[in-house]
């Protein structure tokens, strides 16, 4: 299972730090990703990261402001929010999947979800 939390209310400009972690099931062939959902919109992949190479993904919309990382010690993959706008606003929810890398950034790709914290950015 995956359990996300840190999510909050912050002013934009601000910065919050959102952790998963994982239990239950081996992360070797797993890739963990970061999805939000804002009200009225489709999921949406935002950043992801192999659990055993490291190499990361960020989606246009986030690049350069967040910041995905991983601790194996911890099984928690961590994603670094700053320079937030209210446009960040939504639930976001942490998966894992063996899918090919490719589709890391596919919602449909992943068997694995957590229940999803909420991040609100007040203008």
């Amino acid at each position: 299972q995956l359990q996300a939390s840190g999510g909050g209310l912050v002013q934009a400009g601000g910065s919050l730090e959102l952790s998963c972690v994982v239990s239950g099931f081996s992360f070797d062939e797993h890739h963990i990703g970061w999805f939000r959902q804002a009200p009225g919109k489709e999921r949406k992949g935002i950043s992801c990261i192999d659990y055993s190479s490291g190499i990361t993904y960020y989606g246009d919309s986030v690049a350069g402001r967040f910041t995905i990382s991983r601790d194996n010690a911890k099984n928690t993959v961590y994603l670094q929010m700053n320079s937030l706008k209210p446009e960040d606003t939504a639930v976001y929810y942490c998966a894992a999947s063996t899918a090919p890398w490719r589709y890391c950034r596919i919602a449909s790709r992943y068997a694995h979800w957590g229940q999803g914290t909420l991040v609100t950015v007040s203008s």
